[in-house]
């Protein structure tokens, strides 16, 4: 079944319900993200909320894995380009590295890493945003 754009009253094209879950995925992500950071901001200085982070973590995997998926469906179906289809799959397994870096010992490595990552997430959503149904 294929899916099509809509036009709305406006005229605009209204994203089919995959690139709306695209877009509620990557906004998700940018919750999360906020929520990483909220955590790891109580880690400091004696030691927080180390589960919840750990948590956040595994959700942003979650949400970032179903962003992947949506993102490629929605790429080989030549409803988004290339471009963003990568995007998603690079915040994706940028998560992972986070993660696998993500101790006491390399914060050095870790703290950079998240400011990486959040701007792959804020763009990933900005980019969803402007993605249109064709």
């Amino acid at each position: 079944m294929a899916q099509t754009a809509t036009t709305s009253s406006s005229g605009l094209a209204t994203p089919t319900p995959l690139l709306r879950a695209l877009q509620v995925l990557a906004g998700l992500a940018v919750l999360n993200v906020l929520f990483q950071f909220i955590t790891a901001g109580q880690l400091f200085p004696s030691g927080g909320p180390d589960q919840l982070h750990a948590a956040g973590a595994i959700l942003l995997h979650v949400v970032s894995g179903l962003a992947t998926i949506a993102a490629f469906v929605l790429w080989r179906t030549g409803r988004i380009t290339l471009g963003l289809a990568a995007l998603t799959f690079g915040v994706f397994v940028w998560g992972f590295i986070q993660a696998a870096i993500g101790g006491y010992d390399t914060l050095y490595l870790h703290v950079p890493g998240a400011m990486l990552l959040t701007g792959g997430v804020v763009w990933l959503f900005l980019a969803s945003l402007r993605a249109r149904s064709r």
